[in-house]
């Protein structure tokens, strides 16, 4: 007689991720008005609170939180934070919005999305098709070398694509994007093997900037009103300018990509960004 088949204990339901984290990109603008209505202790009561919450260093904080000052006038202060919780996240929203500067930094955007790796990201076996289409000799010592390099190199940068360190670069810039549905030029009707090769094309034009921008992409499909959130830090200003204008010419960018606002924006600790906005 068969023994009745018992199906695995189901997970509990959660919030947090299992695997990644959840991210927030938030952009703030100075009420000057409210500003000019609190009274010193008031000011000062408010940048002590600020310059605690933002504090990545203080017990409690989200797994990663930056600080930056935006170039655009819609806003003034940037934050990028990041968590497995999005509770913790929203704590920095909700501590600002309580604080005494709750009137005086206004939300004006924000992103919701979550880290993950890219189903473009070829495993070791996808990449070495990959060689082999691009005219690599697999009996060519060159082979196994590029092989073995990528091997060494993949759980690094996964990692890095999953729970990602903030680079010591001084600029940001953040843009959301998606794959467009044009009739003409539907992302989502070409076979996956083609969609693969124009990413790998894109990731070679991105390649060409190592050492001088760093990137992230989240995904934000279900999550917020575009698929995707890209996060750029430069070494110097030209580097972003020179990346995404270097990109666009990719087919996967010139064809079938469109992208919301971008903002720029400087990277400080929260005391000198907060000093930096005259507060």
């Amino acid at each position: 007689m068969q023994r009745p088949q018992h199906a695995p204990p189901a997970t509990p339901p959660t919030i947090k991720m299992s695997e990644g984290w959840h991210c927030l990109h938030l952009y703030l603008r100075v009420n000057q008005k409210e500003w000019q209505q609190l009274a010193d202790y008031q000011r000062a009561e408010g940048l002590e609170q600020l310059t605690q919450l933002l504090d990545p260093n203080r017990e409690g904080a989200p797994k990663r939180i930056q600080t930056s000052v935006v170039s655009r006038h819609e806003a003034d202060l940037g934050l990028m934070v990041l968590d497995p919780d999005p509770l913790v996240i929203n704590g920095i929203r909700q501590g600002i919005r309580a604080s005494r500067f709750g009137s005086v930094l206004v939300p004006t955007y924000s992103f919701v999305s979550i880290t993950e790796i890219s189903e473009y990201v070829p495993s070791i076996e996808q990449y070495a098709e990959r060689l082999k289409r691009e005219g690599t000799d697999p009996s060519d010592p060159a082979f196994q070398a590029k092989i073995t390099a990528y091997e060494q190199r993949l759980p690094m940068m996964n990692q890095q694509r999953m729970y990602p360190d903030f680079p010591p670069f001084p600029i940001s810039c953040f843009y959301p994007m998606n794959k467009i549905r044009h009739p003409n030029a539907n992302w989502y009707q070409l076979p996956f093997s083609e969609r693969a090769d124009l990413m790998a094309e894109h990731a070679t034009s991105g390649i060409k900037f190592a050492g001088r921008v760093s990137q992230l992409i989240t995904a934000s499909t279900g999550f917020d009103d575009w698929e995707w959130g890209v996060t750029l830090w430069g070494r110097a200003p030209e580097h972003i300018k020179e990346i995404v204008y270097t990109m666009r010419f990719d087919s996967a960018s010139a064809r079938y990509a469109e992208f919301g606002p971008f903002y720029l924006s400087y990277i400080m600790s929260p005391a000198d960004a907060l000093k930096e906005l005259r507060l």
